[in-house]
């Protein structure tokens, strides 16, 4: 009967190392960089010694201890599914120090290592690589046996590299120490070169004639078509440091970017949402762990009006969809505002729409349709949705565009009912003409025009007279666990109102501040649009 427990790491290693088909290992560094690699399907991983150096901020020369390595590699293992083989330069001293590291290292989970045969301290082979002194033969093989003696698992996989090409030392001595690692225990050989093409690597797999597995790291020889190397029958090719090297320059290039600017808000949204860093930390495991050892935790959700088709300004553009799907820079209104919802970790999403229903097709997203869009307000579609009104929850026009950052403000508040506005209201200058505009009054309107601040509502209404008003409401709305039970209750009543059906949401806010709730007002300056027209749309990139 088979068993159902998967194969050790050790012995994954071991079978890959083993089989005619070529294998790729990438390179990683730290857990989250492991785990990046093994969701892109790489077999196994490569804990680069000049990855890990190189992220503690110092040189590929032993500067790092075998110990820091060691708990560098103990996250990788945890993080990662996929065998890991170490870089484990010279084996961190003589053969007395190595049986030990193998011992540590099997403890740790690690599935193999692999040494070279250099003088310790080592140095990196791209460095000055003919000024490096190789250690003697028969020293670096007692090394080997030590290795090979002290590992608990026999599984566990011992790699010789040999840098005898780096150092120059010609072909017949890198074949005669392959050879002498070969009889010493190696469960395989990696030959080294720092030459841009691959001749004298070929030349050594020539002569090898596959009497052992060889790995090889083209790190200098990289446009070598792969199918060379499977036609030698390479038993797998390390890609050694690339996942550091493209990490790089995004780094800098951000980190000089925020310096000239003095601000993040330019970079944010070209970065990894903070979600995709919790997702490749396992958040999602911790939560399924919560949900089974705690108490429920309160799940937050959001309900984006989005039944209109758009003002007649906007008819050449929403003949085929609803205004909610007009795209800026590719991306439409709908998709942005939930894909920066989910990033926040909004994970309960719903949509009212109403024109052109059918083409609202987004996956995980709960439609709710409005049959009667076109002859009722906002606070009808709102009715429509009333069953997702369940715990927190933010209520939003569809057809705006905001940066992130309100929206994060909006559901840090804890708060019943919480709102974003924007001290400057639209059409307000001289000579211009607006059309009305959910605008407010605020309890305690701020003294300055330019600092975000807090407050609170005094009134609402959807109204033209902006000298009476502070402030323009720009379609959010967020409510605690207690605040849409408190909508729940408005709506149900409102249904019976003769006005019901040209209710809108500036209705609301006001008949929540004449009940004596507080409604806290976030105020902004910019950083928001919404769609109106078609230079609205076209303005948008901008934001």
């Amino acid at each position: 009967m088979a068993s159902d427990n998967p194969p050790r790491p050790t012995t994954r290693l071991r079978a890959l190392l083993g089989t005619e088909r070529l294998d790729f290992i990438m390179e990683a560094h730290d857990g989250l960089s492991a785990r990046i690699a093994a969701e892109a399907g790489f077999p196994a991983i490569w804990a680069s010694g000049l990855s890990i150096a190189a992220g503690l901020g110092v040189r590929d020369n032993n500067e790092a201890s075998w110990t820091q390595v060691l708990e560098l590699a103990e996250f990788m293992a945890d993080a990662a599914p996929a065998p890991i083989l170490l870089d484990g330069d010279t084996g961190h001293g003589n053969f007395n120090n190595f049986r030990r590291f193998v011992r540590k290292l099997e403890s740790r989970g690690i599935a193999g290592v692999c040494i070279e045969d250099k003088i310790f301290p080592k140095t990196n082979s791209f460095l000055r690589g003919m000024a490096q002194p190789l250690a003697p033969v028969d020293e670096f093989c007692g090394k080997l046996k030590a290795g090979k003696d002290a590992q608990g698992d026999d599984d566990f996989v011992i790699v010789a590299r040999t840098e005898a090409l780096i150092a120059g030392w010609g072909l017949a001595e890198a074949l005669r120490r392959a050879e002498a690692y070969h009889a010493a225990g190696a469960d395989a050989i990696i030959v080294h070169s720092a030459k841009s093409r691959p001749d004298e690597v070929l030349a050594f797999l020539d002569a090898w004639a596959n009497r052992h597995p060889v790995v090889l790291i083209p790190t200098k020889y990289y446009t070598t078509p792969v199918e060379i190397f499977e036609a030698r029958k390479v038993a797998a090719v390390i890609w050694g440091n690339h996942l550091l090297r493209a990490a790089l320059p995004a780094m800098q290039q951000a980190a000089v970017r925020i310096a000239r600017e003095r601000s993040v808000a330019g970079i944010e949204e070209k970065l990894a949402p903070l979600a995709e860093v919790f997702r490749l930390q396992g958040d999602d495991e911790l939560h399924a762990a919560e949900a089974r050892y705690l108490a429920a935790a309160p799940q937050r959700g959001a309900i984006i009006l989005a039944a209109t088709r758009g003002g007649g300004a906007l008819h050449p553009l929403t003949a085929e969809v609803p205004k909610t799907l007009l795209r800026v820079d590719g991306v439409t209104l709908l998709d942005r505002l939930c894909d920066n919802l989910t990033a926040l970790n909004v994970r309960q999403l719903s949509v009212v729409a109403g024109y052109r229903a059918a083409a609202i097709t987004r996956a995980g997203l709960r439609r709710f349709d409005n049959a009667d869009w076109a002859e009722t307000g906002e606070i009808a579609s709102l009715a429509c949705a009333a069953e997702a009104l369940q715990g927190a929850c933010l209520i939003a026009y569809g057809d705006i565009l905001c940066r992130r950052h309100i929206l994060q403000v909006l559901l840090d508040d804890e708060a019943d009912f919480v709102i974003a506005a924007d001290r400057r209201i639209r059409g307000t200058a001289a000579g211009t003409a607006a059309p009305p505009r959910d605008l407010l009054r605020l309890t305690a309107p701020p003294a300055h025009d330019f600092l975000d601040a807090e407050t609170s509502l005094a009134g609402a209404a959807y109204a033209a007279d902006f000298a009476d008003y502070d402030a323009e409401w720009i379609g959010l709305l967020q409510c605690s666990a207690r605040g849409t039970q408190v909508v729940r209750e408005w709506l149900a009543a409102a249904r019976a109102r003769p006005d019901f059906s040209r209710l809108a949401m500036v209705d609301l806010l006001a008949d929540l501040v004449a009940r004596g709730e507080r409604v806290k007002a976030h105020l902004f300056s910019g950083d928001w649009t919404t769609i109106e027209s078609v230079c609205d749309l076209a303005d948008a990139s901008n934001l």
